[in-house]
């Protein structure tokens, strides 16, 4: 049994999908998995096991930013052997044609937190995906005939900035979206060689200011769902 996750060894498979919100995990695991067992309720963090076309499957919220997001995905590697680790998330468009329920692959996540400069003093380490599961990602997408869209995201340490023009720059050298996670997925898994992708459906613009609802968000997105579990 790890701090944050009230499992036991074998509770929890090796791929797992990772929702920010413990609510949508519990969507995803009551609508896409076959007799989903819950093994977590620590601070209402759901997490729960259940199997998808005869794989066993886990799903586990992890909350918001990446010091939340990194306890789960540490414990989860360490603490019980997960080797595939797939965040599904929400994100906010920074670019024009990147809109409203597009679905976007993070090849890299540039971000704004300091997490990494622990480890790399005055040097950049650029987090990237596992090339495997994104290119599985991609051709499923493709086979399904389900756009998408690839390239680097932001994963930021604040929701709510001082400066609302602040994305224009990371607009300007290409950045699609911003989220709060990815880069701690990738940052984790590459320090303990797993495999590790983000997939993200844009839930609101920067530049039109359009944006979906709490419950859209918790309860919707169903293709990007579909794509990590194809992959998976």
């Amino acid at each position: 049994m790890s701090t944050h996750i009230n499992a036991k060894k074998g509770d929890i498979a090796e791929s797992v999908l990772l929702p920010g919100d413990p609510l949508r995990a519990k969507w995803i695991a009551e609508t896409f998995l076959e007799n989903p067992i819950c093994y977590n309720e620590v601070r209402g963090m759901f997490g729960y096991t259940g199997t998808y076309k005869d794989k066993k499957i886990s799903v586990q919220g992890s909350g918001m930013g990446i010091p939340s997001a990194m306890i789960y995905y540490h414990e989860l590697i360490n603490d019980f052997g997960v080797k595939n680790m797939i965040r599904v998330g929400s994100a906010g468009s920074y670019q024009k044609d990147v809109t409203i329920r597009d679905i976007v692959l993070a090849m890299a996540a540039s971000t704004t937190s300091g997490i990494n400069n622990c480890r790399f003093i005055n040097a950049d380490y650029s987090p990237t995906a596992n090339f495997d599961l994104f290119m599985k990602a991609a051709v499923y997408a493709k086979e399904h005939k389900i756009p998408i869209k690839a390239g680097n995201v932001l994963s930021s340490d604040e929701f709510y900035e001082d400066d609302p023009d602040a994305y224009k720059k990371w607009a300007e050298f290409g950045v699609l979206c911003v989220e709060m996670e990815a880069s701690g997925l990738y940052t984790v898994a590459a320090k303990y060689n797993v495999k590790a992708l983000a997939i993200l459906t844009i839930s609101d613009s920067l530049i039109t200011g359009e944006r979906t609802t709490s419950l859209e968000r918790e309860t919707s997105f169903r293709q990007m769902i579909e794509i990590a579990l194809g992959v998976l």
